[in-house]
Protein backbone atom coordinates (compact mmCIF):
# COMPACT_ATOMS: atom_id res chain seq x y z
CA UNK A 1 0.00 0.00 0.00
CA UNK A 2 2.80 2.83 0.99
CA UNK A 3 4.20 2.28 -2.52
CA UNK A 4 1.21 3.29 -4.23
CA UNK A 5 1.54 7.37 -3.63
CA UNK A 6 4.21 6.62 -6.01
CA UNK A 7 2.21 5.44 -8.97
CA UNK A 8 0.92 8.68 -10.45
CA UNK A 9 3.28 10.97 -9.90
CA UNK A 10 1.64 14.35 -11.46
CA UNK A 11 3.01 18.23 -13.02
CA UNK A 12 3.35 20.71 -10.94
CA UNK A 13 3.11 23.58 -13.73
CA UNK A 14 -0.32 24.50 -14.55
CA UNK A 15 0.32 25.53 -18.48
CA UNK A 16 3.54 25.30 -21.19
CA UNK A 17 5.45 28.29 -21.97
CA UNK A 18 5.05 29.93 -25.33
CA UNK A 19 7.85 30.61 -27.69
CA UNK A 20 6.82 34.32 -28.28
CA UNK A 21 6.48 34.82 -24.76
CA UNK A 22 10.12 33.16 -24.30
CA UNK A 23 11.33 35.65 -27.41
CA UNK A 24 9.61 38.63 -25.86
CA UNK A 25 11.01 38.24 -22.65
CA UNK A 26 14.82 37.90 -23.67
CA UNK A 27 13.78 40.98 -25.96
CA UNK A 28 13.04 43.03 -22.65
CA UNK A 29 15.43 42.36 -21.30
CA UNK A 30 18.08 43.14 -23.49
CA UNK A 31 16.58 46.39 -23.50
CA UNK A 32 16.68 46.92 -19.85
CA UNK A 33 20.11 46.10 -20.23
CA UNK A 34 21.27 48.42 -22.11
CA UNK A 35 19.09 51.47 -21.10
CA UNK A 36 19.23 50.72 -17.04
CA UNK A 37 22.95 52.14 -16.62
CA UNK A 38 21.96 55.32 -17.97
CA UNK A 39 19.44 55.94 -15.14
CA UNK A 40 19.62 56.00 -11.21
CA UNK A 41 16.74 54.31 -10.07
CA UNK A 42 15.91 52.68 -6.64
CA UNK A 43 15.63 49.21 -5.44
CA UNK A 44 12.42 47.51 -5.42
CA UNK A 45 12.22 47.39 -1.30
CA UNK A 46 10.67 44.83 0.24
CA UNK A 47 6.44 44.88 0.84
CA UNK A 48 5.86 46.32 3.87
CA UNK A 49 2.00 46.59 3.53
CA UNK A 50 0.45 45.72 6.93
CA UNK A 51 -1.06 42.08 5.90
CA UNK A 52 2.56 41.03 4.66
CA UNK A 53 3.91 42.29 8.03
CA UNK A 54 1.35 41.10 9.87
CA UNK A 55 1.53 37.24 8.43
CA UNK A 56 5.58 37.40 8.66
CA UNK A 57 5.36 38.51 11.87
CA UNK A 58 3.05 35.14 12.66
CA UNK A 59 5.43 33.33 10.85
CA UNK A 60 8.41 34.34 12.85
CA UNK A 61 6.72 33.98 15.89
CA UNK A 62 5.84 30.26 15.17
CA UNK A 63 9.05 28.98 15.27
CA UNK A 64 9.49 26.22 18.16
CA UNK A 65 13.26 24.79 19.18
CA UNK A 66 11.41 21.72 20.38
CA UNK A 67 9.34 20.85 17.39
CA UNK A 68 12.73 21.56 14.94
CA UNK A 69 14.68 18.97 17.55
CA UNK A 70 11.93 16.00 17.08
CA UNK A 71 12.18 16.53 13.69
CA UNK A 72 15.70 16.12 13.01
CA UNK A 73 15.50 13.13 15.76
CA UNK A 74 12.92 11.28 13.45
CA UNK A 75 14.53 12.01 10.37
CA UNK A 76 17.97 10.70 11.59
CA UNK A 77 16.98 7.27 13.10
CA UNK A 78 18.07 5.31 10.95
CA UNK A 79 20.89 5.86 7.97
CA UNK A 80 19.14 6.80 4.65
CA UNK A 81 20.98 6.16 1.89
CA UNK A 82 19.39 6.53 -1.15
CA UNK A 83 18.09 3.97 -2.97
CA UNK A 84 17.33 1.81 0.19
CA UNK A 85 14.23 0.78 1.94
CA UNK A 86 15.29 2.94 4.77
CA UNK A 87 15.57 5.87 2.35
CA UNK A 88 12.05 4.98 0.90
CA UNK A 89 10.88 5.05 5.05
CA UNK A 90 12.62 8.81 4.82
CA UNK A 91 10.49 9.36 1.45
CA UNK A 92 7.38 8.57 3.50
CA UNK A 93 7.54 10.50 6.61
CA UNK A 94 8.12 13.38 4.42
CA UNK A 95 4.87 13.07 2.51
CA UNK A 96 2.83 12.47 5.19
CA UNK A 97 4.25 15.30 7.21
CA UNK A 98 3.30 17.50 3.81
CA UNK A 99 -0.11 15.47 3.67
CA UNK A 100 -1.15 15.73 7.33
CA UNK A 101 -0.74 19.71 7.46
CA UNK A 102 -3.36 19.49 4.40
CA UNK A 103 -0.47 21.07 1.80
CA UNK A 104 -1.35 19.91 -1.59
CA UNK A 105 1.42 16.88 -2.48
CA UNK A 106 3.13 15.60 -5.25
CA UNK A 107 5.99 12.99 -6.31
CA UNK A 108 8.30 12.67 -9.42
CA UNK A 109 10.13 9.14 -10.11
CA UNK A 110 12.96 8.62 -11.58
CA UNK A 111 15.47 5.59 -12.88
CA UNK A 112 18.60 6.33 -11.66
CA UNK A 113 21.96 4.46 -11.67
CA UNK A 114 23.76 4.36 -8.00
CA UNK A 115 26.79 2.96 -6.71
CA UNK A 116 27.08 0.43 -3.99
CA UNK A 117 30.15 -1.04 -2.03
CA UNK A 118 30.05 -4.84 -1.77
CA UNK A 119 33.71 -5.57 -0.12
CA UNK A 120 36.71 -4.11 0.86
CA UNK A 121 40.01 -4.50 2.66
CA UNK A 122 43.23 -2.77 3.69
CA UNK A 123 46.70 -3.73 4.89
CA UNK A 124 49.86 -2.30 5.13
CA UNK A 125 53.24 -4.06 5.05
CA UNK A 126 55.99 -2.28 6.79
CA UNK A 127 59.80 -2.61 6.02
CA UNK A 128 60.56 -4.59 9.61
CA UNK A 129 57.56 -7.15 8.52
CA UNK A 130 54.82 -6.97 10.48
CA UNK A 131 50.96 -6.28 8.81
CA UNK A 132 48.76 -4.08 9.93
CA UNK A 133 45.06 -4.63 8.98
CA UNK A 134 43.40 -1.06 9.09
CA UNK A 135 39.69 -1.20 10.27
CA UNK A 136 37.32 -0.12 7.48
CA UNK A 137 34.74 1.25 10.03
CA UNK A 138 34.35 3.61 12.45
CA UNK A 139 32.68 1.46 14.97
CA UNK A 140 33.78 -1.45 17.26
CA UNK A 141 30.72 -3.29 16.95
CA UNK A 142 29.23 -4.05 13.96
CA UNK A 143 26.34 -1.31 12.66
CA UNK A 144 25.06 -3.51 9.71
CA UNK A 145 22.84 -0.57 8.59
CA UNK A 146 25.60 1.96 8.07
CA UNK A 147 27.31 1.81 4.77
CA UNK A 148 31.35 0.96 4.99
CA UNK A 149 33.25 4.03 3.54
CA UNK A 150 33.47 4.17 -0.18
CA UNK A 151 33.89 6.59 -2.97
CA UNK A 152 30.52 5.96 -5.35
CA UNK A 153 31.21 5.09 -9.18
CA UNK A 154 34.76 4.01 -7.92
CA UNK A 155 35.44 1.31 -10.07
CA UNK A 156 36.23 -2.22 -8.51
CA UNK A 157 39.78 -3.13 -8.22
CA UNK A 158 42.81 -4.18 -6.22
CA UNK A 159 46.84 -3.24 -5.89
CA UNK A 160 49.42 -4.05 -4.11
CA UNK A 161 52.41 -1.50 -4.31
CA UNK A 162 54.40 1.50 -2.61
CA UNK A 163 53.07 4.38 -1.22
CA UNK A 164 53.61 7.77 -2.01
CA UNK A 165 51.92 10.96 -0.60
CA UNK A 166 50.85 13.20 -2.71
CA UNK A 167 49.54 16.25 -0.40
CA UNK A 168 46.16 17.23 -1.91
CA UNK A 169 46.73 15.70 -5.68
CA UNK A 170 46.74 18.40 -7.68
CA UNK A 171 48.93 19.20 -10.51
CA UNK A 172 51.31 21.55 -8.41
CA UNK A 173 51.87 18.57 -5.83
CA UNK A 174 52.85 16.35 -8.33
CA UNK A 175 55.20 18.95 -10.12
CA UNK A 176 56.69 19.59 -6.62
CA UNK A 177 57.28 16.00 -6.44
CA UNK A 178 58.95 15.70 -9.79
CA UNK A 179 61.40 18.29 -8.85
CA UNK A 180 62.41 15.88 -6.09
CA UNK A 181 62.47 13.26 -8.47
CA UNK A 182 59.45 11.29 -7.37
CA UNK A 183 57.22 9.36 -9.03
CA UNK A 184 53.44 8.48 -8.82
CA UNK A 185 53.48 5.69 -10.93
CA UNK A 186 52.55 2.13 -9.89
CA UNK A 187 52.01 3.13 -6.64
CA UNK A 188 49.02 3.62 -4.40
CA UNK A 189 48.91 7.18 -3.50
CA UNK A 190 47.48 8.75 -0.63
CA UNK A 191 45.69 12.70 -0.51
CA UNK A 192 44.32 14.90 2.08
CA UNK A 193 41.42 16.64 1.19
CA UNK A 194 41.28 19.97 -0.32
CA UNK A 195 39.35 22.32 -2.33
CA UNK A 196 39.05 19.83 -5.62
CA UNK A 197 36.43 17.63 -5.72
CA UNK A 198 37.12 13.83 -5.50
CA UNK A 199 36.26 13.18 -8.41
CA UNK A 200 39.10 15.50 -10.22
CA UNK A 201 41.80 14.23 -7.58
CA UNK A 202 41.08 10.76 -8.77
CA UNK A 203 41.82 11.31 -12.12
CA UNK A 204 44.67 13.39 -11.79
CA UNK A 205 46.50 10.39 -9.80
CA UNK A 206 45.05 8.55 -12.66
CA UNK A 207 47.04 10.86 -15.17
CA UNK A 208 49.95 10.74 -13.59
CA UNK A 209 50.05 6.24 -13.13
CA UNK A 210 48.68 5.94 -9.94
CA UNK A 211 47.27 2.26 -9.78
CA UNK A 212 44.66 3.44 -6.65
CA UNK A 213 44.00 6.47 -4.40
CA UNK A 214 43.09 6.72 -0.48
CA UNK A 215 41.74 10.27 0.48
CA UNK A 216 41.55 11.14 3.89
CA UNK A 217 40.11 14.43 5.63
CA UNK A 218 41.95 16.10 8.48
CA UNK A 219 40.87 17.18 11.82
CA UNK A 220 42.28 16.46 15.53
CA UNK A 221 38.84 15.42 16.49
CA UNK A 222 37.23 12.34 14.83
CA UNK A 223 40.11 10.58 13.37
CA UNK A 224 38.04 7.81 13.22
CA UNK A 225 35.41 8.69 10.89
CA UNK A 226 35.39 7.95 7.37
CA UNK A 227 34.62 10.53 4.61
CA UNK A 228 32.70 9.20 2.14
CA UNK A 229 31.43 11.07 -1.09
CA UNK A 230 31.30 10.36 -4.96
CA UNK A 231 33.73 10.24 -7.77
CA UNK A 232 31.62 11.23 -10.57
CA UNK A 233 32.59 13.81 -12.71
CA UNK A 234 28.96 16.25 -13.15
CA UNK A 235 25.62 16.30 -11.83
CA UNK A 236 22.24 13.48 -12.24
CA UNK A 237 22.33 10.38 -14.02
CA UNK A 238 24.99 9.20 -15.79
CA UNK A 239 22.54 7.39 -18.07
CA UNK A 240 20.03 10.14 -19.06
CA UNK A 241 22.39 13.00 -19.27
CA UNK A 242 20.65 16.09 -20.33
CA UNK A 243 17.14 14.46 -20.00
CA UNK A 244 15.09 12.87 -17.16
CA UNK A 245 15.55 9.48 -16.43
CA UNK A 246 11.82 8.23 -16.57
CA UNK A 247 10.42 5.19 -17.30
CA UNK A 248 10.00 4.09 -21.09
CA UNK A 249 12.33 7.57 -21.68
CA UNK A 250 16.03 6.85 -23.78
CA UNK A 251 18.63 5.73 -21.33
CA UNK A 252 22.51 4.88 -22.27
CA UNK A 253 24.30 1.82 -21.72
CA UNK A 254 26.47 1.50 -18.94
CA UNK A 255 29.19 0.53 -21.81
CA UNK A 256 29.03 3.69 -23.84
CA UNK A 257 31.92 6.05 -23.90
CA UNK A 258 29.76 9.50 -22.61
CA UNK A 259 28.99 6.99 -19.82
CA UNK A 260 32.43 5.75 -18.57
CA UNK A 261 34.67 8.90 -19.11
CA UNK A 262 32.73 10.46 -15.87
CA UNK A 263 33.76 7.35 -13.81
CA UNK A 264 37.43 6.91 -13.01
CA UNK A 265 39.58 4.30 -14.21
CA UNK A 266 41.38 3.67 -11.03
CA UNK A 267 39.59 2.12 -7.89
CA UNK A 268 39.86 4.54 -4.50
CA UNK A 269 38.34 4.78 -1.65
CA UNK A 270 38.36 7.35 1.82
CA UNK A 271 40.90 6.57 4.77
CA UNK A 272 40.53 7.68 7.90
CA UNK A 273 43.02 10.18 9.65
CA UNK A 274 44.37 7.56 12.19
CA UNK A 275 44.83 5.15 9.25
CA UNK A 276 46.38 7.63 7.24
CA UNK A 277 48.94 8.88 10.18
CA UNK A 278 49.57 5.10 10.56
CA UNK A 279 50.47 4.72 7.28
CA UNK A 280 52.38 8.07 6.23
CA UNK A 281 54.48 7.61 9.62
CA UNK A 282 56.23 5.07 8.22
CA UNK A 283 57.01 6.68 4.56
CA UNK A 284 61.02 7.33 3.95
CA UNK A 285 62.31 9.39 0.93
CA UNK A 286 62.72 13.10 0.35
CA UNK A 287 60.75 15.13 3.30
CA UNK A 288 58.09 16.82 2.40
CA UNK A 289 57.95 19.69 0.67
CA UNK A 290 57.93 22.95 2.85
CA UNK A 291 55.21 24.51 0.86
CA UNK A 292 52.97 21.80 1.70
CA UNK A 293 52.73 23.72 5.39
CA UNK A 294 51.61 20.09 6.52
CA UNK A 295 55.18 19.75 9.56
CA UNK A 296 57.71 17.29 8.61
CA UNK A 297 57.24 13.91 7.34
CA UNK A 298 58.24 12.10 3.70
CA UNK A 299 56.21 11.48 0.60
CA UNK A 300 57.83 8.14 -0.06
CA UNK A 301 57.85 5.98 -2.20
CA UNK A 302 57.24 2.62 0.30
CA UNK A 303 59.18 1.71 1.75
CA UNK A 304 55.65 0.53 3.22
CA UNK A 305 53.68 -1.22 0.92
CA UNK A 306 49.71 -1.08 1.23
CA UNK A 307 47.61 -4.34 0.19
CA UNK A 308 44.12 -2.75 -1.27
CA UNK A 309 41.12 -4.13 -2.56
CA UNK A 310 37.82 -2.79 -3.23
CA UNK A 311 34.58 -4.48 -4.83
CA UNK A 312 31.42 -2.39 -5.61
CA UNK A 313 28.09 -2.78 -8.06
CA UNK A 314 26.40 -0.01 -9.56
CA UNK A 315 22.59 -0.70 -9.93
CA UNK A 316 19.49 1.00 -11.47
CA UNK A 317 17.52 2.12 -8.73
CA UNK A 318 14.30 4.10 -8.33
CA UNK A 319 14.73 8.10 -6.48
CA UNK A 320 12.16 9.56 -5.34
CA UNK A 321 11.43 13.69 -5.10
CA UNK A 322 8.60 14.72 -2.80
CA UNK A 323 6.87 18.30 -3.08
CA UNK A 324 4.58 20.64 -1.37
CA UNK A 325 2.65 23.22 -3.55
CA UNK A 326 0.66 26.15 -2.28
CA UNK A 327 -0.81 27.65 -5.06
CA UNK A 328 -0.67 31.26 -5.84
CA UNK A 329 -3.49 33.43 -5.64
CA UNK A 330 -2.65 36.54 -8.53
CA UNK A 331 0.19 34.89 -10.05
CA UNK A 332 -0.21 30.72 -9.83
CA UNK A 333 2.07 30.32 -12.72
CA UNK A 334 5.22 32.33 -11.22
CA UNK A 335 7.12 29.69 -8.58
CA UNK A 336 9.07 30.17 -5.68
CA UNK A 337 11.11 27.31 -4.90
CA UNK A 338 12.52 26.02 -1.54
CA UNK A 339 14.79 22.78 -1.76
CA UNK A 340 16.53 20.40 0.59
CA UNK A 341 17.89 17.10 -0.09
CA UNK A 342 16.85 14.23 2.35
CA UNK A 343 19.21 10.92 1.16
CA UNK A 344 22.43 10.98 3.61
CA UNK A 345 25.62 8.59 3.62
CA UNK A 346 24.83 7.89 6.58
CA UNK A 347 22.68 8.86 9.82
CA UNK A 348 22.64 12.59 7.97
CA UNK A 349 21.90 15.02 11.38
CA UNK A 350 23.92 18.14 9.78
CA UNK A 351 24.12 16.75 5.85
CA UNK A 352 21.28 17.49 4.86
CA UNK A 353 18.08 16.52 7.84
CA UNK A 354 19.34 19.85 9.20
CA UNK A 355 18.03 21.40 6.01
CA UNK A 356 15.47 18.94 6.14
CA UNK A 357 13.92 19.92 9.37
CA UNK A 358 14.11 23.54 8.76
CA UNK A 359 12.20 22.85 5.18
CA UNK A 360 9.23 20.64 7.64
CA UNK A 361 9.34 23.56 10.24
CA UNK A 362 8.68 25.82 7.47
CA UNK A 363 6.14 23.90 6.02
CA UNK A 364 4.22 23.65 9.55
CA UNK A 365 4.09 27.45 9.88
CA UNK A 366 2.88 28.17 6.14
CA UNK A 367 0.09 25.56 6.92
CA UNK A 368 -0.78 27.81 10.19
CA UNK A 369 -0.71 30.64 8.16
CA UNK A 370 -3.08 29.82 5.88
CA UNK A 371 -5.34 28.62 8.10
CA UNK A 372 -5.44 32.24 9.25
CA UNK A 373 -6.03 33.73 5.90
CA UNK A 374 -3.06 33.95 4.18
CA UNK A 375 -2.47 32.42 0.72
CA UNK A 376 0.67 33.40 -1.03
CA UNK A 377 0.66 35.71 -4.21
CA UNK A 378 3.05 33.92 -6.30
CA UNK A 379 2.91 29.76 -6.06
CA UNK A 380 5.09 28.43 -3.59
CA UNK A 381 6.68 24.78 -3.52
CA UNK A 382 8.87 22.86 -1.20
CA UNK A 383 10.93 20.69 -2.51
CA UNK A 384 12.45 17.62 -0.85
CA UNK A 385 15.27 15.95 -3.54
CA UNK A 386 16.89 12.62 -3.40
CA UNK A 387 20.16 11.03 -4.19
CA UNK A 388 21.89 14.58 -4.06
CA UNK A 389 24.85 12.99 -2.54
CA UNK A 390 25.66 10.97 -5.63
CA UNK A 391 25.59 13.70 -7.73
CA UNK A 392 22.64 15.72 -7.32
CA UNK A 393 20.65 13.36 -9.40
CA UNK A 394 17.25 13.77 -8.10
CA UNK A 395 17.25 18.09 -8.47
CA UNK A 396 19.11 17.76 -11.47
CA UNK A 397 16.59 14.93 -13.34
CA UNK A 398 13.71 17.43 -12.13
CA UNK A 399 15.31 20.27 -13.35
CA UNK A 400 15.98 18.20 -16.80
CA UNK A 401 12.50 17.23 -17.11
CA UNK A 402 10.82 20.72 -16.61
CA UNK A 403 13.50 22.91 -17.62
CA UNK A 404 11.46 24.66 -20.50
CA UNK A 405 8.95 25.84 -17.62
CA UNK A 406 11.33 26.61 -14.90
CA UNK A 407 13.31 29.11 -17.34
CA UNK A 408 10.40 30.89 -17.90
CA UNK A 409 8.38 30.97 -14.52
CA UNK A 410 10.92 30.28 -11.84
CA UNK A 411 10.90 33.23 -9.66
CA UNK A 412 14.27 31.83 -7.33
CA UNK A 413 15.49 28.48 -6.31
CA UNK A 414 15.89 28.77 -2.66
CA UNK A 415 18.64 26.23 -1.00
CA UNK A 416 19.44 24.95 2.58
CA UNK A 417 21.71 22.01 2.62
CA UNK A 418 23.54 21.52 5.77
CA UNK A 419 21.85 24.35 7.41
CA UNK A 420 23.73 23.99 10.63
CA UNK A 421 26.87 22.95 11.04
CA UNK A 422 28.33 25.17 14.14
CA UNK A 423 28.15 28.69 14.92
CA UNK A 424 28.87 31.76 12.49
CA UNK A 425 26.38 32.89 9.34
CA UNK A 426 27.19 32.40 5.69
CA UNK A 427 25.47 32.37 2.63
CA UNK A 428 26.22 32.13 -1.12
CA UNK A 429 23.63 33.62 -3.76
CA UNK A 430 23.10 35.70 -6.72
CA UNK A 431 23.96 39.21 -6.87
CA UNK A 432 20.24 40.02 -7.39
CA UNK A 433 19.63 38.97 -4.21
CA UNK A 434 21.76 40.44 -2.09
CA UNK A 435 19.75 43.27 -0.85
CA UNK A 436 16.99 41.47 0.11
CA UNK A 437 19.25 38.51 2.10
CA UNK A 438 20.45 41.66 3.98
CA UNK A 439 17.38 43.20 4.58
CA UNK A 440 16.01 39.80 5.95
CA UNK A 441 18.65 39.14 7.98
CA UNK A 442 17.73 42.40 10.08
CA UNK A 443 14.37 41.09 10.76
CA UNK A 444 15.48 37.69 13.06
CA UNK A 445 16.90 37.52 15.87
CA UNK A 446 20.96 36.19 16.48
CA UNK A 447 20.75 32.39 18.25
CA UNK A 448 24.29 33.09 19.72
CA UNK A 449 24.03 36.93 20.74
CA UNK A 450 20.91 37.87 22.78
CA UNK A 451 19.77 41.28 21.66
CA UNK A 452 21.24 41.28 18.25
CA UNK A 453 20.32 40.36 15.08
CA UNK A 454 21.22 37.70 12.40
CA UNK A 455 22.81 40.83 10.23
CA UNK A 456 24.05 42.63 13.32
CA UNK A 457 26.14 39.46 14.24
CA UNK A 458 27.14 38.35 10.60
CA UNK A 459 28.77 41.53 9.81
CA UNK A 460 30.95 42.02 13.40
CA UNK A 461 31.53 38.53 12.97
CA UNK A 462 32.86 38.46 8.81
CA UNK A 463 34.39 41.99 8.81
CA UNK A 464 31.07 43.12 6.77
CA UNK A 465 27.98 40.97 5.17
CA UNK A 466 29.50 39.08 2.76
CA UNK A 467 27.90 37.44 0.69
CA UNK A 468 29.62 34.01 -1.38
CA UNK A 469 28.85 33.64 -5.29
CA UNK A 470 27.21 30.20 -6.10
CA UNK A 471 30.42 29.25 -7.94
CA UNK A 472 30.89 25.42 -6.96
CA UNK A 473 28.60 22.57 -7.80
CA UNK A 474 28.14 21.06 -4.72
CA UNK A 475 24.52 21.18 -3.81
CA UNK A 476 20.96 21.04 -5.24
CA UNK A 477 21.59 24.92 -6.50
CA UNK A 478 23.69 23.67 -9.33
CA UNK A 479 20.75 22.50 -11.70
CA UNK A 480 18.55 25.34 -11.18
CA UNK A 481 21.83 27.82 -11.52
CA UNK A 482 23.57 26.69 -14.25
CA UNK A 483 21.10 24.74 -16.08
CA UNK A 484 18.23 26.71 -15.87
CA UNK A 485 19.55 30.17 -15.24
CA UNK A 486 17.14 30.33 -11.91
CA UNK A 487 18.28 33.34 -9.52
CA UNK A 488 19.44 31.00 -6.46
CA UNK A 489 20.34 31.22 -2.87
CA UNK A 490 22.63 28.43 -0.58
CA UNK A 491 22.15 29.76 3.52
CA UNK A 492 23.94 28.07 6.08
CA UNK A 493 25.06 27.89 9.65
CA UNK A 494 29.50 27.29 10.31
CA UNK A 495 31.16 25.16 7.57
CA UNK A 496 33.71 22.45 7.53
CA UNK A 497 32.35 20.60 10.46
CA UNK A 498 34.76 17.32 11.50
CA UNK A 499 31.91 14.36 11.16
CA UNK A 500 31.54 15.32 7.44
CA UNK A 501 30.01 12.42 5.71
CA UNK A 502 30.68 10.54 8.22
CA UNK A 503 28.94 7.85 10.93
CA UNK A 504 29.38 10.52 13.34
CA UNK A 505 26.98 12.67 11.75
CA UNK A 506 24.32 11.92 14.31
CA UNK A 507 21.60 13.23 16.33
CA UNK A 508 24.03 12.77 19.35
CA UNK A 509 26.68 15.09 17.38
CA UNK A 510 23.87 18.00 16.85
CA UNK A 511 22.83 18.24 20.12
CA UNK A 512 26.16 17.99 21.60
CA UNK A 513 28.27 20.19 19.48
CA UNK A 514 26.60 21.17 16.52
CA UNK A 515 23.24 23.18 17.93
CA UNK A 516 21.99 21.72 21.43
CA UNK A 517 19.69 24.61 21.59
CA UNK A 518 18.34 23.97 18.15
CA UNK A 519 18.71 28.35 17.81
CA UNK A 520 20.45 27.99 14.90
CA UNK A 521 17.65 26.10 12.95
CA UNK A 522 15.38 28.21 14.10
CA UNK A 523 16.91 31.48 12.74
CA UNK A 524 17.70 29.42 9.48
CA UNK A 525 14.21 28.57 9.04
CA UNK A 526 13.15 32.30 9.81
CA UNK A 527 15.69 33.58 7.00
CA UNK A 528 14.46 30.91 4.49
CA UNK A 529 10.87 31.03 4.86
CA UNK A 530 11.15 35.01 5.18
CA UNK A 531 13.17 35.42 2.28
CA UNK A 532 10.84 33.40 0.41
CA UNK A 533 7.65 35.38 1.90
CA UNK A 534 8.55 38.34 -0.14
CA UNK A 535 9.54 36.79 -3.50
CA UNK A 536 6.51 35.50 -3.12
CA UNK A 537 4.15 37.79 -1.70
CA UNK A 538 5.30 41.51 -2.91
CA UNK A 539 3.50 43.12 -5.83
CA UNK A 540 7.09 43.85 -7.04
CA UNK A 541 9.98 41.77 -7.10
CA UNK A 542 12.85 42.81 -4.37
CA UNK A 543 15.51 42.20 -7.29
CA UNK A 544 18.30 44.63 -7.21
CA UNK A 545 19.77 43.72 -10.73
CA UNK A 546 22.60 46.97 -10.48
CA UNK A 547 24.36 44.40 -7.53
CA UNK A 548 24.72 42.06 -10.91
CA UNK A 549 26.02 44.81 -12.97
CA UNK A 550 28.24 46.06 -10.34
CA UNK A 551 29.46 42.41 -9.70
CA UNK A 552 29.93 42.08 -13.42
CA UNK A 553 31.95 45.76 -13.83
CA UNK A 554 34.11 43.75 -11.12
CA UNK A 555 34.90 40.58 -12.34
CA UNK A 556 35.21 42.53 -16.05
CA UNK A 557 38.40 45.27 -14.37
CA UNK A 558 39.71 42.27 -12.17
CA UNK A 559 39.92 40.15 -15.89
CA UNK A 560 41.25 43.09 -17.23
CA UNK A 561 44.08 43.27 -14.81
CA UNK A 562 45.16 40.24 -14.77
CA UNK A 563 45.66 40.35 -18.91
CA UNK A 564 47.37 43.95 -18.09
CA UNK A 565 50.18 41.99 -15.63
CA UNK A 566 50.62 39.62 -18.11
CA UNK A 567 51.66 41.31 -20.89
CA UNK A 568 54.00 43.84 -18.40
CA UNK A 569 55.45 39.97 -17.19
Amino acid sequence: MAEAVFCKPSTIFTSKPSPFCTFLLILVLCILGFYTPLYRSTTPSPSKSQNALRFRQIFLSSANNNTLASYLRALTQHPHLAGTKASLDTTHYVLSHFKDLGLETRTAQYRALLSYPTHSSLSAHFINGTVLRLPLTEFTQATPDVVPPYHAYSPSGSAYAKVVFVNHGTDEDYRALGALGVNASGCVVIARKGDFPRGIVVQKAEAHGAVAMLLYAEGDKFKKGFERGTVMRGVGDPLSPGWAGVDGGESLDMEETEVLRRFPKIPSMPLSAEAAGAILGSLGGAPFPPDWRIGAGHVGPGPTILNFSYQGEERVVRIHNVFAVLRGLEEPDRYVLLGNHRDAWTYGAVDPNSGTAALLDIARRYARMMGLGWQPRRTIILCSWDAEEFGMIGSTEWVEENLQNLGSKAVAYLNVDCAVQGPDFFVRATPQLDNLLREVTKKVKDPDLGGATVYERWGATNMGTTIQRLSAVDSDFAPFLQHAGVPSVDIYYGRDFPVYHTAFDSYDWMTKYGDPKFQRHVAVAGIWGIVALHLADDSVLPFNYLSYAHQLQMSCATCWMVVYLFILW
